[in-house]
């Protein structure tokens, strides 16, 4: 049995027993390599609860503020999210059941088709959980012997250079900025209710990413998903890591 198999037989059973009431988790969408995540409330739907390279949301971002007990699968990048998010008390532990799954990594998509593992993946050195209740196939987690000096190359890189090459490579980037927010909207410790971003006087790119970061300082988990869904291709990601390749020299 798949891991996909195990996690559809496991939420039937833990909704049978009572244990959940719900299962937060990814489903198939329109097209194969676009799944996105869902709730599942009835278990005849726990069949399309869907696990593969295409499941590139991270789903602590969507279990803030539940208040019915769910089950939510988790892997190491999300299982470090959604640690932070407990930590931060946006959520409540009791009103979750979190099962640890495997993760070989999530491709980048390019007009439906499956491309390159997404740089996240490739650099990712996370192969523990945090918090979880049980586990399925914990042990697939292959990128357990990436370099972790790979993780901040682009970081080292960029420090090398002139400040004056720094600041054209980041301004660069930051002249591409729409303020779409879709870097803060997916960001799992991006959470506060009323955001400073959204005043009557706008930043810029350049502002709205320095504060972004500065405000991620010691939470960011480094997932991956503000670069992933940034329609510029920004690598917003890249000053999260600068700031904790800082403070852990």
């Amino acid at each position: 049995m798949n891991e996909q198999e195990k996690m559809r037989t496991r939420a039937k059973e833990l909704h049978a027993a009572g244990i959940i009431k719900q299962v937060l988790a990814w489903e198939a969408g329109a097209f194969p390599s676009y799944p996105a995540p869902a709730f599942f409330t009835k278990p005849n739907a726990f069949e399309k609860i869907v696990y593969n390279e295409f499941c590139t949301a991270n789903l602590s971002k969507y279990v803030i503020n539940i208040t019915e007990k769910t089950l939510i699968f988790l892997r190491p990048c999300d299982a470090h999210s959604f640690a932070q998010l407990v930590k931060e008390n946006q959520v409540k532990r009791e009103n979750t059941y979190v099962i640890a799954v495997g993760c070989e990594g999530c491709v980048q998509v390019d007009e439906g088709e499956a491309r390159d593992l997404l740089e996240s993946c490739r650099t990712c050195t996370k192969t523990d959980y945090p918090l979880f209740d049980e586990e399925i196939n914990t042990q697939n987690n292959p990128r357990e012997s990436t370099n972790k000096a790979a993780r901040f190359a682009e970081v080292t890189r960029l420090d090398s250079e002139e400040n004056t090459a720094r600041y054209a490579f980041w301004q660069a980037h930051f002249s591409q900025c729409i303020r779409c927010n879709a870097c803060r909207n997916i960001c799992p410790t991006c959470h506060c209710k009323e955001c400073v971003m959204d005043s009557d006087h706008p930043l810029d790119g350049q502002f709205y990413h320095a504060i972004r970061a500065l405000h991620q300082d010691g939470r960011c988990t480094d997932c991956g998903q503000c670069s992933r869904v940034c329609p510029r291709g920004i690598p917003v990601h890249l000053l999260n890591r600068k700031l904790i390749y800082t403070s852990n020299k």
